[in-house]
């Protein structure tokens, strides 16, 4: 059972990480819909600004409680969050609160916080409001993956990525509820969190390679062996036991870091241009994000 100062903590650092990742989840539908399907492009603008908002309340709450070890991460603004906002807000028309980004970049860090009473009833509102938005925004995403597998809806986005965002979804709201029941969610168990991990980076590798443009030989060779790489990582992580578990997580850690290169390499040449794609530029900040949050888990493991 962790006490109200760790409730507190891993809850915000937890949306900080996942709200934003679904409100760009929500922007990436609005964007793949055609001109027929405005209304779901309306229900995804919806979730979209519902998400910011919950993000905005968190990160107002933030300033001196999250640690620096997540803060320093990567997994919750990057270099290229700002910019890369402002292109795919360009780029699409959807309009983006880019001053929360500004926000996020001047949040500091806090060591052993004075956690009151107020903000433990703060967390717990925006656990309570987060899974009440998550159980609406799974449905949806529900809704469009079966009208995408019966052919009687159309969208730019891959099934397999609305499957994937899906399943991060309803990761965001088991991790809420074992927050609610006063569970470490930093002590998870490691092999379930691999196995998860590893097959979200796996699907960012395949999606990659399916987005760039066909002409791109080396970035989609490059993506490929990424997908093969985690494919085996996956095996080896159902396979692992008490005495393989460490060399797992070190080479997972060292594959994950590899990738993380290649999508900032990628983000980078996206954002200025240099790479044929019909990837976002926001989607390309958004997968070198994950990666982040990635290696910070792993790095977690190692210590423990």
């Amino acid at each position: 059972m962790i006490n109200d100062q760790r409730y507190a903590i891993l809850s915000l650092e937890l949306h900080l990480f996942f709200s934003r990742i679904m409100k760009e989840h929500s922007l990436f539908l609005e964007a793949g819909f055609t001109p027929k399907d405005s209304e779901l492009a309306k229900r995804a603008e919806h979730y979209k600004n519902e998400f910011e908002k919950l993000l905005l309340y968190t990160v107002s709450a933030s300033n001196g409680i999250i640690r620096p070890i997540v803060l320093d991460s990567g997994e919750i603004i990057t270099d290229f969050t700002s910019g890369t906002e402002a292109k795919t807000q360009a780029l699409t028309g959807i309009e983006i609160n880019q001053n929360i980004t500004n926000m996020e970049s001047k949040l500091h860090s806090g060591q052993n916080p004075n956690v009151s009473s107020n903000l433990v009833n703060y967390v717990n509102q925006l656990n309570t409001n987060a899974k009440m938005l998550l159980s609406g925004l799974i449905k949806f995403k529900k809704t469009i993956l079966d009208g995408v597998l019966s052919c009687n809806l159309f969208t730019v986005n891959y099934p397999l990525l609305i499957e994937h965002i899906i399943r991060e979804a309803e990761l965001y709201y088991s991790l809420i509820d074992d927050l609610q029941n006063r569970v470490d969610i930093d002590s998870k168990d490691t092999r379930e969190t691999e196995l998860f991990w590893d097959q979200i980076m796996m699907e960012h590798s395949l999606f990659i390679r399916g987005l760039l443009d066909p002409s791109e030989d080396n970035l989609i060779e490059t993506a490929d062996e990424f997908a093969d790489t985690f494919k085996d990582l996956i095996k080896e992580a159902q396979n692992m036991t008490n005495m393989t578990i460490n060399s797992v997580t070190n080479q997972t850690l060292n594959q994950t870091v590899q990738l993380k290169n290649f999508k900032q390499a990628g983000t980078e040449g996206i954002a200025s241009c240099k790479i044929k794609s019909i990837i976002l530029p926001l989607l390309a900040d958004h997968v070198l994000r994950e990666a982040n949050h990635y290696i910070r888990l792993l790095e977690t493991y190692k210590e423990m």
